[in-house]
């Protein structure tokens, strides 16, 4: 039963691959399942938790230490993690390089999924 309400509610749950829609997407849910397939492999999702998480950590100091001028460290951290993962485990190009906006939004709603539980970061190859 849980399986089943994963396949409901959570787009491409399996991180199963889909084809790149040659006319693009219009909205990011059109989008998000291509995103998840182009995370089938468990060390791209991980390296894109931890940078992920590494933002948010960094961005938190930043904010609390009023140091806003180091925002760009966010990037190398969050990009930085993805794009090795991308690169050398999942072998493919980032969507951030068709579809910044989506791909940014696909970043971080994969990580709220698997940070509360909802999606699997141990499944797939």
């Amino acid at each position: 039963m849980a399986v089943q309400k994963l396949n409901k509610e959570i787009a491409n749950h399996n991180y199963s691959k889909r084809a790149y829609k040659t006319e693009g997407y219009k909205s990011f849910e059109d989008f998000y399942p291509y995103y998840l397939s182009e995370h089938c492999n468990t060390i791209n999702r991980r390296l894109h938790l931890v940078g992920t998480t590494n933002v948010v950590g960094i961005l938190a100091y930043l904010i609390l230490t009023k140091q806003h001028k180091f925002w760009w460290i966010t990037l190398i951290q969050g990009y930085g993690f993805a794009w090795i993962g991308h690169f050398i485990f999942e072998k493919n190009k980032p969507a951030t390089f068709k579809h910044p906006i989506y791909s940014l939004m696909g970043d971080w709603k994969m990580w709220f999924e698997g940070s509360a539980g909802e999606k699997q970061w141990n499944s797939g190859p």
